[in-house]
């Protein structure tokens, strides 16, 4: 089967209060491996746990058995709060950015994942114009999708290809059910 790469090169956003930005990027992910397209996941500010080889997700479990999907998670093994350790995620966020930026130009993949980016933005740890400019340089045969943040950011949307919007209307953490191993994460 010979694979139609011609169609690939939007931009994909995913962002809002709602819970699936992620599902949503990595079921795209499960789309395309099934279809003979080679994807790289690269998960900013994953944290929580004391490493990231601790919590690494069932979604990523399962999609390992790809030979077409890899990943990179970077995170601290902590939670970001403002005011408290500001400049060691600013710094690791700018790393895992330095990372995207070389595995954009990688001819191994079709499909980029920036999981957990726009919440970078959101928080004040990365700059906007620079996902502008991530955006504006990226080659013309590569997709790349962008999730997180609870807020637009509306001069990204504006260079993007596709934005949506997912919205919570109910969820059981209101009430405090906590999330659930293989469900949410």
């Amino acid at each position: 089967m010979t694979l139609d790469k011609s169609a690939l090169g939007f931009v994909q956003v995913f962002y809002g209060n709602g819970k699936g930005k992620t599902t949503s990027a990595l079921g795209i992910a499960l789309r395309a491996c099934g279809n003979g397209f080679s994807v790289h996941l690269v998960q900013f500010m994953k944290n929580g746990a004391s490493t990231l080889d601790e919590q690494i997700p069932g979604e990523i479990k399962a999609l390992e058995k790809f030979e077409d999907f890899s990943y990179r998670r970077f995170g601290l093994g902590d939670w970001y709060v403002r005011g408290k350790n500001d400049l060691v995620h600013k710094k690791n966020v700018e790393e895992a950015l330095e990372y995207l930026k070389e595995v954009i130009n990688n001819s191994d993949y079709d499909i980029i994942i920036a999981d957990e980016i726009l919440y970078a933005v959101q928080l004040g740890l990365l700059n906007k114009e620079k996902i502008i400019e991530l955006i504006k340089n990226k080659p013309k045969n590569k997709e790349l999708i962008l999730t997180g943040s609870h807020k637009p950011i509306p001069e990204i949307f504006e260079v993007a290809d596709l934005v949506t919007e997912i919205k919570k209307i109910k969820h059981p953490y209101d009430i405090g059910i906590l999330a659930r191993k293989g469900l949410e994460y």
